[in-house]
């Protein structure tokens, strides 16, 4: 429509120009006309029309339904099981019918064979059925969907685009990506489509979506690739292609193409406030997907890297306190877990994780994507940031468990403080820990450090939201132990003309670095 208004407005101006009358024989020669525009001409790659890619990839694209028994609610057996509407309302008897529909015959409270009335107190578990997407991706009968599809499914179908129905059998699930892998058996070969190479993509791509919307069956959208590496906060891989093709409830698990009829996304989210598409949606990249799909078919579960341990974004502040050269970037390490790989090759806190098997982190989030396409065993260089330089150092992979390691603290006794001392600048009062203070804030037993027992509005301290209870384990990577190592660190930070200082803080959440600005000391020496 651009190119076309710009072509329109072109042929009004030329004959305008050719009216206005020749200037007088006297007057000097214009000067030689500028070289014309050249005229707008259609993008490569911008189709007249998707209808032969369509005809080509409509029949490898399926609908997936599910089928759950859903019990009563326990506790409430007299609960009931349809809309509360006015009595007589007309709306009374659709929703009984309705519900009923859905109940096997001989349920209690339905009539069976032989039987008469239903029994109107005793609900019986109603059978709940739901709609998704997948898509083909073996002829011999293999197809992808998403995870939340079928999720909890007593029974799956497959329905092909000539409306056969096929029972599936469920090869594997992977929650942490969002990904589900059929089985379905045919008398002859399915057809498939290929998976294409999503890292290709660029913005502004050409993409089509086909799936099956609001249950309406195959529908096909168009649209482009609005943007790469999207993290929508679903999981700790997150990597999204964003596309402006309308996707809707029931889209999900279907297939995103390129123009070459490739399989380069599988949608999975949408980002709306009515439940429609609004021209936000996501899509797994196949870079992603297609390993994890293939580990599913084969072994029915999925076998990642495993680093151990617990990290979080370097700002600029923290950059600058650790010395780093070239701005912000890498994974910080506030925590390697005890007995995890990277312990064991020699990773510490306050690592930054600059380079993992020879892949640049350019931020926190890089890193578990990287750690977690790695095969388990793999001995890899790990590039870090220590000490004002960078280290090498060799890892051997172990595998990610099923539930997050929790990595125990070595106990340590610390010396008990009589009374608050205050860190002058940075609005907060420490004390060792006493037993007295772990019953009040309910520390750890093996909790070590120093506690924070005061915070003061409108300091350092409480703008990088420190509380009390939080323990302070480090200042600028030295492990300390008692309110005097604190004070001492902080004076030797300020001698050195330090603009922050590095602490690492332990609360409730969890381990993080904090850099707090380090304000002059008021009258002296703090404390």
């Amino acid at each position: 429509m651009r190119l076309a208004a710009t072509a329109l407005l072109m042929a009004f101006a030329l004959p305008a120009m050719a009216q206005q009358p020749a200037p007088p024989a006297a007057a000097p020669a214009p000067p030689a006309a500028a070289p014309a525009a050249p005229l707008p001409v259609p993008l490569p790659g911008a189709p007249e029309s998707f209808a032969p890619l369509v005809r080509r990839l409509l029949p490898a694209v399926v609908n997936i339904s599910t089928t759950q028994n859903v019990a009563p609610r326990p506790g409430r057996p007299d609960a009931p099981e349809t809309p509360q509407v006015p009595p007589g309302s007309p709306f009374e008897e659709f929703f009984r019918d309705f519900f009923n529909r859905n109940r096997p015959p001989g349920a209690p409270g339905m009539p069976g064979p032989g039987q008469g009335e239903a029994q109107p107190n005793r609900p019986a578990p109603r059978r709940a059925q739901s709609l998704g997407s997948g898509f083909i991706i073996d002829a011999s009968g293999i197809v992808i969907t998403n995870n939340h599809v079928i999720d909890g499914a007593d029974e799956i179908s497959v329905i092909l685009q000539d409306n056969t129905s096929l029972r599936a059998t469920l090869l594997g699930t992977d929650p942490r990506t969002d990904l589900a892998v059929l089985r379905v058996q045919h008398t002859a070969p399915l057809p498939a489509v290929p998976w294409g190479d999503s890292d290709n993509l660029l913005v502004g791509d050409w993409v089509l979506a086909i799936g099956n919307p609001f249950g309406l069956g195959g529908t096909v959208t168009a649209g482009i690739v609005s943007a790469r590496g999207r993290d929508i906060r679903q999981g700790p891989f997150d990597d999204f292609i964003q596309t402006d093709a309308a996707i809707n409830r029931g889209n999900s698990g279907g297939p995103l193409f390129n123009m070459r009829g490739e399989v380069v996304g599988i949608n999975t989210a949408i980002y709306s406030p009515t439940g429609g598409s609004i021209g936000i949606g996501f899509s797994i990249p196949s870079s992603l997907a297609r390993g994890i799909a293939m580990q599913l078919a084969d072994g029915g579960r999925v076998r990642r890297g495993w680093l151990g341990v617990n990290i979080q974004q370097v700002t600029d502040e923290i950059a600058e306190s650790l010395g780093m050269r070239g701005g912000a970037r890498g994974a910080l390490v506030a925590r390697a877990q005890e007995g995890a790989p990277a312990a064991a090759a020699g990773i510490r806190n306050g690592d930054v994780v600059l380079r993992f098997n020879n892949q640049e982190v350019r931020e926190m989030r890089t890193l578990p994507r990287i750690v977690a396409e790695t095969a388990v065993g793999s001995q890899v260089p790990v590039v870090v940031w220590r000490d004002g330089r960078e280290e090498t150092l060799t890892v051997t992979l172990g595998e990610l468990p099923n539930e997050p390691q929790q990595a125990a603290a070595t106990p340590n006794q610390a010396p008990r403080g009589d009374r608050p001392v205050e860190l002058s600048g940075l609005g907060l009062k420490v004390m060792a820990i006493t037993p007295e203070l772990r019953e009040r804030f309910r520390l750890r037993a093996e909790a070590r450090g120093v506690v924070v027992t005061e915070v003061t509005p409108d300091t350092p301290g409480a703008e990088r939201e420190i509380r009390p209870g939080d323990i302070i384990l480090e200042v600028q990577q030295e492990r300390v132990g008692t309110p005097q190592e604190v004070t001492e660190r902080i004076e030797r930070l300020r001698r050195q003309g330090r603009a922050t200082a590095l602490f690492l803080i332990e609360s409730q959440q969890g381990q993080r670095f904090v850099p707090l600005r380090l304000a002059p000391a008021r009258g002296g020496s703090p404390g």
